[in-house]
């Protein structure tokens, strides 16, 4: 129902019966709201008692100038009640004892204008009509107040959002530059810990995962992925509470730091988002291993082509297999025994693929750098795509 529409059944002579009333009505209004209203029981004199008997004055006087035609009360008077909406956020109280305060008004209105209405000898049906003008009414200030309470909401969570964006830019950058972080953090509602880790992840999950691990994580977009911050990520319970809050998102968290190394959490977790596809949620400090091959790509990729170039000859199976006899023998020293067990051969099978891997590599195997090297190489052959 639109405002205009609800003074339409009321004869405009009514307004002229109920204008000298507004003064009295307003001050019974405020008196009573002060009185049942627990939240706005401060000293009517003051300057609280003087912006609620202006409110009041203003609702009872856009009221009764509606009777005399749709619009006459103008923009103003909804602006007013949109303000108030935007207070009662700003001081910190949800809506309900403003609503409160407008069912006591609409029922101390009434109760004062139906007299001053039959006084006057306007028809019972007139004053029914009345009746329903004053709590249709209400209902619309209550709506103009619910939406200026839902804007100062947005306005606020946006403002704590760039905070939140702010704040996790400084603690991530490298080298970490010259900005307050005790004031960030308070501009984002964030209490700074000695210690967390990072969670990466898409930035389509990142509101759910966040929003699961409660409101002691700072989250933020970051150089176009997801990144929650963890605070004391490996006190009790923290861990545990990872893989409901990822659920079946792919996301990697890095190991704890101190704040002014809060930047190595976060590379580690990013680089084991990209390089360990297989898990929903990948504990980074578990794939070390992987991490360091997939980071080191091109320089495992060269270590391929000079250690492992005299297998390239060799057929696809016999490449893998000789593949693996390598990273067996690199792996237990060359012992034949403990790599029949690895490889799942007979010793004697093991002792003949030693000897034909020294006549493939030669050298390598017995020279500990070498060594390293090869296992690097190989494991890269060896190790599985990534999704």
């Amino acid at each position: 129902m639109t405002s205009s529409s609800l003074w339409r059944p009321l004869p405009p002579k009514l307004a002229e019966a109920l204008e000298p009333e507004l003064e009295a009505v307003a001050n019974e209004i405020a008196l009573a709201i002060g009185h049942e209203v627990p939240e706005y029981a401060g000293p009517l004199e003051g300057a609280f008692g003087r912006g609620l008997r202006t409110g009041v004055t203003e609702a009872l006087h856009r009221f009764v100038s509606q009777m005399r035609g749709p619009g006459s009360a103008g923009e103003a008077g909804r602006r007013a009640y949109i303000a108030l909406g935007r207070q009662e956020y700003r001081v910190g109280r949800t809506l309900d004892a403003l609503q409160a305060a407008y069912r006591i008004g609409a029922r101390v209105a009434w109760r004062r204008f139906a007299r001053a209405g039959y006084a006057a000898g306007f028809s019972q049906e007139t004053m029914t009509e009345l009746a329903e003008s004053i709590f249709a009414y209400i209902d619309e200030l209550s709506s103009e107040s619910v939406e200026g309470y839902a804007q100062a909401q947005a306005e606020h969570a946006g403002e704590r959002q760039r905070a939140a964006a702010a704040l996790v830019g400084a603690l991530l950058a490298e080298p970490p530059g010259e900005v307050d972080l005790p004031a960030l953090a308070a501009a984002a509602g964030w209490r700074l810990p000695k210690r967390a880790a990072v969670l990466v992840c898409a930035t389509g999950a990142l509101p759910g995962i966040a929003r699961r691990l409660g409101p002691e994580v700072l989250h933020a977009q970051y150089r176009g992925i997801g990144c929650i911050v963890i605070p004391d990520a490996e006190g009790p319970g923290r861990r545990s509470a990872l893989g409901p809050a990822v659920r079946d998102a792919h996301a990697a968290v890095g190991p704890e730091q101190e704040l002014r190394q809060l930047a190595r959490s976060w590379r580690i977790a990013a680089g084991a988002l990209s390089a360990v596809g297989s898990q929903t949620l990948v504990i980074a400090d578990e794939h070390l291993a992987e991490l360091l091959l997939a980071e080191s790509a091109p320089v495992i990729e060269r270590i391929v082509q000079l250690r492992l170039s005299a297998l390239a000859g060799l057929t696809p199976v016999a490449r893998e297999r000789m593949l693996r006899t390598a990273l067996a023998f690199v792996q237990r020293q060359g012992n034949a025994s403990a790599m029949a067990i690895a490889l799942d051969v007979h010793p004697q099978t093991a002792r003949y693929r030693i000897a034909r891997l020294r006549e493939l590599l030669g050298y390598q195997l017995d020279d500990p750098a070498a060594r390293f090297e090869l296992e690097a190489g190989l494991r890269h052959c060896l190790a599985p795509p990534t999704a």
